[in-house]
């Protein structure tokens, strides 16, 4: 039964890549291998500021437009929000830029991940080598806690999965 449940929720993940949201993260129903890489997409979906003035302070906009291809679970600007105050900023401090590509290196998986290849998986190893829990709760699709909000954002090289909290090594 939960497998049956997974396999529709991503289902339901999947369609959505053709809706007028996942257009709104900037990808189209004939995938993106010409298009945008990571860092393009998310500059142009205009709800990821603050993760991409991140990965800038954090140095990792070459690794991120990269060949990879990555994986990426992208919290948007709300997400960002909801940390605690003074949170956001205290990480874009350059004295704190260690700790900045540890939290965001942990939000990428090495490879494409897409939607359907998650269902068997109940984990995945990130970039900065600590390891991200997946399950299916209540049909939504968890990831450290985190709800997958829109799956399968294809860039050049690799998938955006947009998700609804920064999620902490």
């Amino acid at each position: 039964m939960k497998i049956m449940t997974a396999v529709t929720t991503f289902a339901a993940l999947v369609m959505l890549a053709g809706s007028p949201v996942a257009q709104a993260y900037g990808t189209d129903d004939h995938g993106a291998d010409h298009g945008p890489d990571i860092v393009e997409t998310a500059v142009g979906a205009g709800v990821f500021e603050t993760l991409v003035a991140a990965v800038q302070a954090a140095g990792l906009v070459e690794t991120l437009q990269g060949e990879g291809p990555f994986t990426v679970f992208a919290p948007t600007d709300e997400a960002f929000a909801a940390l605690p105050e003074g949170t956001v900023e205290s990480l874009l401090q350059p004295e704190n830029r260690e700790q900045l590509v540890a939290v965001l290196t942990y939000h990428v998986v090495p490879g494409k991940v897409m939607a359907a290849d998650v269902v068997n998986l109940t984990s995945a190893e990130t970039v900065n080598g600590a390891s991200v829990t997946i399950a299916v709760e209540d049909g939504a699709v968890k990831i450290d806690g985190a709800t997958v909000i829109q799956a399968d954002v294809e860039a050049s090289n690799g998938v955006i999965h947009v998700i609804d909290q920064v999620i902490l090594p």
